[in-house]
């Protein structure tokens, strides 16, 4: 089997609106063989600034596959790793592209061999994924909605957490500092160095109604988008102590030494792993046992080769693992499939995007978790795949051949 061609394509409307729902733009790979298998996939830069740049990386990229055996997945990832001068080391970008090829060979050899990612992988350690409600700052509106519900004030957070609650979930996570008290969010110089006592106030108000709404069961995430410094991201830690936090997800940008600094300063477990790329970036956080949940993006971390690299080294330290997600459906249903076989998953994230209309019409499936669990499906590959009529809507797209 030879790999003939390579479709890329960032789907959605272009817009200058700064609205998340119209900055929304999925960017995925289609990769045909000479058999007529052909397999999806994505680079998770769907929202905010890149869409473009992981759409030419994914191209570039491309030109080394053609004749190649789709099969050889960690050989085509090494040479792409290897052969493409920026990608040692690299970031973002270029591990989206790398990820988002690495994901659509994977979804090609689970078609050739007949059986889910998750087989290929090992088999399954979990029957079930456990799911929180994720970025419930984003309010947790209806199935299908066209736009968010952004929490204002403090019972606005409450309640998002309530509805995810009520549905199923015994875990949810929330940004306490995304959204100010009145339309808008937070200008970033708000959240950065010492934060005043008016921003840790209402951070403790936020906190507090939200764990007394939905009691001492279910679990707090709390979500900080490394806006904060260290010093601010351990202020905000003493406040998650009180509430019995879950984890406290990326508390600043990471660096090996502040990471050491916020996790000497609280009891609350770290979880960090969106600004981290590739084993030779995880390694000194795992060496200094600085985190304790990784969060790599398999579509922005070099794909599900890397990612169970990363993933088996963790388990070495004792380190858990949950896939980020937030990208088109597709990408879930990647994690899910990784996720479904490690040994030390942690936790299956289901964001609000997921739950969006905007986020509809993509993907041939959009699954959502019954009673805060999801199972991975059970088809061949990951079990999803772009739409053809999305396809064909592409604002940006190419054929590779």
């Amino acid at each position: 089997m030879k790999i003939t061609s390579v479709e890329v394509f960032v789907l959605g409307k272009e817009s200058n609106d700064l609205a998340l729902s119209s900055q929304w733009r999925p960017i995925g790979c289609r990769i045909h063989t000479n058999e007529g298998i052909y397999g999806d996939g994505e680079a998770a830069m769907a929202f905010g600034t890149g869409a473009p740049a992981a759409y030419g990386m994914i191209r570039d990229l491309a030109r080394i596959l053609i004749g190649q055996d789709p099969l050889r997945i960690d050989y085509l990832w090494e040479t792409m790793y290897k052969t493409t001068f920026w990608g040692q080391n690299g970031g973002p970008v270029v591990f989206a592209g790398i990820g988002a090829i690495d994901i659509a060979l994977w979804d090609i050899k689970g078609k050739y061999f007949n059986c889910p990612i998750y087989q290929l992988l090992g088999g399954k350690h979990h029957d079930k994924l456990r799911c929180y409600a994720s970025q419930l700052q984003l309010g947790w509106p209806e199935l299908g909605a066209m736009s968010y519900e952004l929490a204002h004030k403090t019972e606005d957070y409450a309640a998002s957490a309530k509805k995810a609650v009520e549905e199923g979930y015994d875990a949810i996570k929330i940004d306490f500092m995304q959204n100010d008290t009145e339309n808008g969010q937070f200008h970033y110089q708000r959240r950065t160095g010492l934060l005043s006592r008016d921003m840790l106030d209402m951070v403790e108000e936020r906190m507090g109604a939200v764990r007394e709404a939905v009691g001492e069961k279910v679990d707090i995430i709390v979500e900080n988008h490394s806006f904060t410094s260290a010093s601010g991201a351990v202020q905000i830690a003493k406040i998650a102590e009180k509430h019995n936090a879950f984890c406290f997800e990326e508390p600043n940008t990471p660096t090996p030494q502040t990471a050491r600094f916020i996790k000497n300063s609280t009891s609350i477990p770290i979880a960090n792993g969106e600004r981290i790329y590739t084993r030779w970036q995880y390694a000194p956080y795992f060496v200094d046992q600085t985190i304790q949940m990784i969060q790599p993006d398999i579509g922005n971390s070099g794909g599900i080769t890397e990612v169970r690299k990363v993933a088996d080294m963790a388990h070495t330290y004792d380190i858990l693992v949950q896939a980020h997600a937030f990208a088109s459906p597709l990408s879930s249903d990647v994690a899910a499939q990784f996720e479904t076989a490690i040994p030390n998953f942690c936790i299956h994230e289901h964001a609000v995007c997921y739950r969006m209309g905007f986020n509809f019409g993509f993907t041939k499936y959009n699954r959502q978790p019954v009673n805060g669990c999801l199972e991975p499906a059970e088809l061949p590959g990951i079990g999803n795949e772009f739409l053809q009529e999305a396809i064909d809507k592409a604002q940006m797209y190419c054929v590779v051949k």
